[in-house]
């Protein structure tokens, strides 16, 4: 079975990579996890006219890497094998792609993430996901 979990750094998250290593030693099958960790950098459009779209790539990917980690120490813990990618764009969009292009079999993610009040006016990353992923979404709190 391969999963994918989508990791954002929250609480919600962690809770959902905990949850995908019990669940790889329940099955007692070959799983491969991927964890992925995606930033969106619409929001730093302003900023790409005064720096270097170099600094803003090591930025993303250095907050990316901090997102990554409590994932990989709970899937450690369990004594899960997993892999890491890290991308840029939407979000949603991203998760969705990565599913289908790799053919993962579930994906596994937090249902509530750390972005708060602008969840609530264009609605969560695991709404949209869960409403266009042709995979089944396992979503955690």
């Amino acid at each position: 079975m391969k999963i994918l979990l989508p990791v954002d750094g929250s609480k919600s998250a962690l809770n959902a990579a905990k949850y995908v290593g019990k669940l790889a030693k329940d099955l007692r099958s070959k799983c491969t996890v991927t964890i992925i960790s995606i930033h969106d950098d619409i929001g730093l459009g302003h900023v790409k006219q005064f720096v270097a779209n170099s600094v803003i790539d090591d930025y993303l990917r250095e907050i990316s890497e901090k997102d990554l980690k409590g994932a990989q120490k709970a899937l450690d813990a369990a004594g899960v094998k997993h892999n890491m990618v890290i991308k840029r764009g939407n979000v949603a969009g991203e998760i969705i792609a990565l599913a289908n292009k790799e053919k993962f079999d579930l994906i596994v993610m937090g249902s509530k993430g750390r972005t708060g009040i602008l969840d609530a006016l264009m609605g969560s990353v695991a709404q949209k996901v869960s409403n266009s992923a042709k995979q089944a979404v396992l979503l955690v709190k």
